[in-house]
């Protein structure tokens, strides 16, 4: 009888654990090895900053002061896990602004005339994400410095337009810092978080808002200025 009840005992504790683990609100994290971020921002090139146009905005005389409605998507490859996480990361971008042409007399015209821009950017990543996966603190700053490059068009009746000394597109090179905090989402829901890492393979998601300060006028050179400080917001997935 007693060794009965011993054994029912032995069985009984081997099924306590089961029943008392829960899912931590720490979250979990499985091997990762980059992230890919999707972002919406307003941007609009400083070209009175130019110095040959003595103040003078040739975007605003026509496009008026509102910002352009800016798309990216960056991918990043991670390098380093630790005390945060270092990478790079690639990324590309559009947007585009129309308006009513200006005669040459001034004054709008019947045809449409499009300004649009391309940017890429090639980047350094870090992410202070160490106090969220270790004690699930949602917040995590990041910085990511790098290099800009704007190819540029501007179109005039759908195509592009023609000037006198060729056609009107070309290209910026500049640098640029972005900065901004990310809310980790899996702390909202640690079990969710868990089932979107094992049946999609995303580790972490994330919202965020970043700021960028951008110079793009080929390092002080001649030409458009598309350099711009600006806002963006969006989400990041690390997979």
């Amino acid at each position: 009888m007693t060794r009965a009840v011993a054994l029912g005992l032995a069985v009984a504790l081997t099924a306590l654990p089961g029943e008392a683990q829960e899912p931590s609100d720490v979250p979990t994290q499985s091997p990762r090895s980059g992230s890919v971020e999707f972002r919406l921002g307003g941007y609009r090139p400083q070209m009175e900053a130019e110095g040959s146009l003595n103040g003078e905005n040739p975007f605003a005389a026509v496009f008026g002061n509102a910002n352009m409605l800016l798309f990216e998507v960056e991918l990043q490859r991670f390098f380093y896990q630790g005390i945060g996480t270092a990478g790079v990361s690639l990324s590309a971008g559009y947007a585009e602004k129309y308006a009513a042409a200006l005669k040459p007399e001034g004054g709008p015209s019947a045809e449409r005339t499009g300004f649009h821009v391309l940017p890429i950017h090639l980047r350094g990543v870090y992410r202070f994400d160490y106090p969220a996966f270790r004690w699930g603190f949602p917040l995590v700053p990041y910085v990511k410095p790098g290099l800009v490059y704007i190819p540029w068009w501007s179109t005039k009746g759908g195509n592009i337009e023609q000037l006198p000394d060729g056609k009107a597109r070309g290209g910026k090179l500049g640098w640029e810092v972005a900065a901004g905090v990310s809310f980790l989402l899996d702390v909202l829901e640690p079990r969710l978080a868990r089932d979107f890492d094992t049946d999609l393979g995303v580790n972490h998601s994330y919202l965020f808002a970043e700021y960028t300060y951008a110079k793009v006028n080929n390092f002080g050179g001649q030409g458009f200025n598309l350099s711009d400080s600006y806002w963006m917001f969006g989400l990041a997935l690390d997979y």
